[in-house]
């Protein structure tokens, strides 16, 4: 569900779909109806917390992507990624796994035996986001970035942990393909946070808590995605403790569509890649060849 605010600095209110996925649901932010992107970002799931059960697991079997880049963080769990470019690697919290699909990739997000011997939490984010037209057929890639490395700037009643692009006179290592901004910002009460104006579109995605912007009325809780209008003062406060997840940057250079897991400028090419998929034209994922998740029977076609 979205609202559109007519004055102040705040220009939409996205309330995330719920989507169950058996041991657990996610909550998508985007694309909603009345908004697919902001800045780069295509896509973006909240995932948790959830408790699993011995016995139980967090499993996305393998499927395909075209097009953008996929951004895996996690706050609190682990989950073992694998690829068709051969790429396999356990993320855990605090740490990053960006993958570039560009021409195709397919992988799967499993959790492993040691995990689902115990109980774990889960409690994480993954974003799409899309690659510039001159990019979508590039070479795809995978990079991980340890919970070390990761730019953590400190203030009193602040920490915002640097994901992806510059803030604050950091820079990110995560290596992506426009101006992207991505950040885990943690707010003590009372906190205000002043969201730099060079990045074109913004938004604040409140994971817990609650908090005001400076010029607008009412506040903004758990689970809103609150879009800023381009070039406005951005200054938040916390109601309370409260953390967000900060995201934006430059526009794609025109609109893409999405269908599935595929995401480009050419409706065209959506069409050849859900023709392979469907064919099994993709190439497997080595140690996770057997399982694989069917094309959905009913295309939807819509341009970004």
């Amino acid at each position: 569900m979205t609202f559109a605010s007519q004055t102040g600095p705040v220009e939409q209110i996205i309330l995330p779909a719920t989507r169950d996925l058996g041991d657990f649901s996610v909550r998508r932010a985007l694309p909603s109806a009345k908004r697919r992107m902001v800045g780069p970002f295509v896509f973006l799931d909240a995932f948790g917390p959830v408790v699993l059960g011995p016995g139980q697991g967090a499993d996305t079997r393998p499927h395909p992507h075209i097009g953008l880049s996929t951004l895996t963080y996690l706050i609190a769990g682990e989950s073992e990624h694998r690829d068709s470019a051969g790429y396999a690697q356990t993320i855990r919290p605090g740490e990053v796994n960006l993958m570039t699909a560009g021409r195709g990739i397919v992988h799967s997000e499993r959790s492993g035996p040691e995990t689902r011997a115990r109980t774990e939490t889960m409690f994480g984010f993954q974003a799409w986001l899309g690659l510039p037209q001159a990019l979508e057929e590039t070479d795809p890639g995978f990079q991980h970035v340890a919970a070390g490395d990761v730019p953590v700037l400190s203030d009193t009643g602040l920490e915002l942990r640097l994901l992806a692009g510059s803030f604050g006179g950091r820079t990110a290592p995560t290596r992506l393909f426009s101006d992207t901004l991505y950040a885990d910002v943690v707010l003590q009460a009372g906190r205000r946070f002043a969201v730099d104006s060079r990045h074109i579109e913004r938004a604040v995605y409140v994971v817990e808590g609650r908090i005001a912007v400076q010029g607008q009325t009412g506040s903004f809780g758990k689970d809103e995605l609150v879009v800023f209008r381009p070039g406005a003062e951005i200054v938040l406060h916390a109601d309370g403790p409260t953390r967000l997840m900060l995201m934006g940057g430059e526009p794609l250079d025109g609109p893409r569509h999405i269908f599935w897991n595929f995401v480009s400028s050419r409706q065209d090419r959506i069409d050849q890649a859900a023709d392979d998929w469907r064919h099994r034209r993709f190439p497997g994922v080595p140690g996770d060849e057997v399982d694989f998740i069917p094309l959905p029977e009913t295309p939807l076609r819509r341009a970004a």
